[in-house]
This record gives structure tokens, sequence and C-alpha cells, in this order.
């Protein structure tokens, strides 16, 4: 893999790709039924979980950010009320896609690019998001979110492994 300037930055980059393999590995085997695991009647559901993850990393990295092509702008819409339900395979390649992006853009930008000054209208000028909060802001989003799926699944007998345990020395 390349490397970042900062050994900081090599290293988170390192601990997300991990988590993002563990995600994939957890969720390949997985039944569209087992997708259907919701921990109470208004909550998500696993599958509507990992479709909020690639929403998520769609809606900040492709319609905030301007990278990634069509089909990435597309998956924004994915955890809509009106989106069908998606399969645990699409789901994983839309993961693997994201993570994908993800990965090129984090090893693309400059320095002066992560820190650059983004206005959202939303939000408004006053509070200029960077790259580097987009990035930070979209790895919180995932562990999060890795982690209610986690509690699901865990909550019905299925062992879940994230994160990951710590490496061997």
């Amino acid at each position: 893999m390349p490397s970042t300037i900062s050994p900081l930055a090599d290293a988170f980059i390192e601990g997300w790709r991990t988590y993002q393999q563990r995600l994939v590995i957890e969720l390949r085997p997985l039944t569209p039924e087992q997708f259907t695991i919701r921990v109470a009647p208004n909550l998500r559901s696993v599958g509507e979980i990992v479709a909020h993850i690639i929403a998520g990393r769609a809606f900040w990295f492709a319609m905030v950010l301007k990278e990634g092509d069509d089909e990435i702008a597309a998956m924004t819409k994915w955890d809509d009320q009106d989106q069908p339900v998606r399969s645990p395979a699409e789901c994983v390649r839309a993961l693997e896609l994201t993570w994908n992006l993800m990965e090129y853009a984090l090893f693309r930008w400059t320095p002066a690019e992560q820190a650059e000054p983004i206005i959202l209208p939303w939000i408004g000028p006053e509070h200029p998001i960077t790259r580097a909060w987009v990035a930070w802001h979209v790895l919180e989003h995932d562990l999060h979110h890795g982690g209610e799926m986690s509690h699901s699944l865990g909550m019905q007998g299925l062992e879940v492994r994230l994160p990951p345990p710590p490496p061997e020395h």
C-alpha cells in the first residue's frame, strides 16, 4: 500500500482498512433473512444499517467531495425509505467499491487538499469543513454503525468479530 507523509495517518488508514475487511468478512456469509434482523421494531435492520453505512460513505465522498462516479453517487440513496432491500452480496460489493474510492482519495490528497476549507450550503461559511474532517467523520460513522450491526447480530447469537482482534506480536 502507498504511504502518506504521516505515520499517524498511515496507522489510521491501515486500521480502517482492517475494519473494512472484517466488515466484509462478517457480512459475506449472511443470508437475506439474517439481513432482516433488528433489535427492536423501531430500529434499523442489519441490512438497513449496512445500507446506511454505504449511503453515508457515498454522500460525503461523492456528493460533498465530488469523488467517484455515477454508480457511487446513486448509493447516496440506499438508505432512503423507498429504496429496495439490498442483498448481502450487493452490500458487500458496495462496501468494497466505496472503500476503494475512499482509500484512493486518502492517499491521493495532498496535505493542502486535506486542509482546504469546504463551505457546505446547509452549514454556511461560518463553519467550513475540510477533506480531513470528512475522512474522520466517515470513519466514526463506519465504526458507530458497524458496532450497531454487530450488536444486532450478536443479540441473535451470531458471533461477529468487529473490531478485529489486536495483531499478534
